[in-house]
């Protein structure tokens, strides 16, 4: 570091740039919510000097979570985009420091062969337009912090920060959406949450905001259930974990409950050895969960429709239109986020207007082939064995007494393996093949697994 400013000089050339900017901002600019990110911006700068994987997680946090459109005060602040340009920043900066070796994890050829694959596709899309715009909008973005977290996220600080912070993130959505159940506010057909839907926000809909909230509940499950973890963090896992599946039954979201069934169902496998009983447990919790949701009073796919209800076979209908892109277009798919365009042409039932798949695995086959669907289930697949591994190779002797390092390191395994669970679960009936889940998922396993590979060669 000698051609380099020192650490202890940088912060304090930030103390002194912080002052010259707060009284600029506070004379110049009049608004005072840009007034205090104005003066913020050096220890910004310090920020991505030494700790750049903030900046990451800070645009993932944003990004995934939609904290902006859960607080609409902080939309005219455009966060998300000051933590994307700094995030590339901080990115770049790594490298050009030396401090990043740029290697490419057996996870990460997989997920390279299926981006690929996509971004061809966009040159078949059947609307250019809308496949593009997603690609450049947000795929990419995705693409690029896949990369990102497993570079910079290296040892287990890193990891408990990125537990803590998404198990908090999940917290602040789930009593959000509560909020919005107990007031009546943001409600779909009378019953179901939602978080900024009169602003049109990806929350406005109840799967989806099942959806983000079945991310931090893995986490949460992981903390509380893990030796050593400390009792503050169980009991913060504890209370996330509870908020969470309050929020996910509000939405009544049968994707989003059979994702908490999931995710819990990994935890209770690797902790109760009396399998039987596991099952019938949850069984049992899950028709407790069912009910409490009160899925039979919905307005759609309620008690009241007889046989398979309308949303059953809303979504058999959307799978068979998925299918039939994939046949027609077995290398390439009709494209990014050309699904619903396309629903017209290939639905074996016509109501007069396109619906969305209501699945990851079919919607990754309708817009990218039969050969894109390998490669997706094919990186999915890679992703769950790594994080099987991890959690053997981590898992702390019973005879010892594990470090703080180690209890971290383990969290996130066992969080990223029941995560990739209610993913694979959930995903059935939930559309994110394109969304941060699985590709967080899989940044988070490359970089554990790097972790664990290291201590065992050390």
């Amino acid at each position: 570091m000698s051609m380099w400013v020192s650490g202890r000089s940088l912060q304090i050339l930030c103390a002194c740039a912080f002052c010259a900017v707060a009284f600029f901002a506070t004379h110049i600019v009049k608004h005072p919510l840009i007034a205090v990110v104005l003066s913020l911006a050096p220890f910004g700068v310090l920020i991505l000097v030494k700790r750049p994987f903030w900046l990451i997680l800070g645009f993932v946090i944003f990004s995934f979570f939609r904290i902006h459109e859960v607080f609409p005060q902080l939309y005219p602040l455009r966060i998300p985009q000051l933590l994307a340009m700094t995030s590339i920043m901080a990115l770049g900066w790594s490298i050009m420091s030396g401090r990043l070796v740029l290697k490419i994890p057996r996870e990460h050829a997989t997920f390279l062969v299926f981006f690929a694959l996509v971004t061809v596709g966009l040159l078949m899309a059947t609307n250019r337009g809308a496949a593009i715009g997603t690609w450049t909008g947000s795929y990419v973005k995705i693409a690029i912090m896949t990369f990102a977290i497993t570079w910079l996220a290296t040892e287990p600080r890193d990891f408990r920060l990125t537990a803590s912070v998404v198990v908090a993130a999940g917290m602040v959505v789930a009593a959000v959406a509560l909020f919005n159940k107990a007031n009546g506010l943001e409600l779909v057909e009378g019953t179901r949450v939602t978080i900024g839907r009169s602003i049109g926000s990806m929350l406005g809909d109840p799967n989806d905001l099942s959806l983000v909230l079945l991310f931090p509940a893995s986490f949460a499950l992981a903390l509380l259930l893990t030796r050593g973890s400390g009792w503050m963090a169980k009991l913060y896992g504890l209370a996330a974990f509870c908020l969470i599946v309050a929020a996910v039954i509000a939405t009544q979201s049968r994707g989003g409950l059979l994702g908490i069934m999931a995710v819990s169902g990994v935890f209770g496998y690797r902790l109760v050895r009396n399998k039987v009983l596991l099952f019938a447990v949850g069984g049992v919790a899950l028709i407790v969960l069912v009910a409490a949701a009160g899925i039979s009073s919905r307005a759609s796919g309620g008690a009241h429709e007889e046989g398979i209800d309308e949303s059953a076979m809303g979504r058999v209908y959307a799978w068979q239109a998925a299918m039939s892109m994939a046949v027609h277009n077995p290398l390439t798919g009709v494209g990014l986020d050309n699904f619903i365009e396309n629903y017209w042409e290939h639905s074996p039932h016509w109501d007069g207007k396109n619906h969305a798949v209501h699945s990851t695995w079919f919607g990754v086959m309708g817009e990218t082939g039969i050969l894109g669907f390998v490669a997706f289930i094919t990186m999915v697949i890679v992703t769950v064995r790594s994080a099987l591994w991890c959690c053997k190779a981590l898992k702390p002797d019973r005879l010892t007494r594990p470090s703080k390092d180690d209890i971290a390191a383990y969290v996130m395994a066992q969080a990223v393996l029941s995560g990739l669970a209610g993913f694979c679960v959930s995903g059935t009936f939930l559309t994110m093949g394109f969304t941060w889940p699985i590709y967080i998922l899989l940044a988070l396993t490359a970089a554990v697994a790097n972790y664990a590979r290291q201590k065992r060669l050390s």
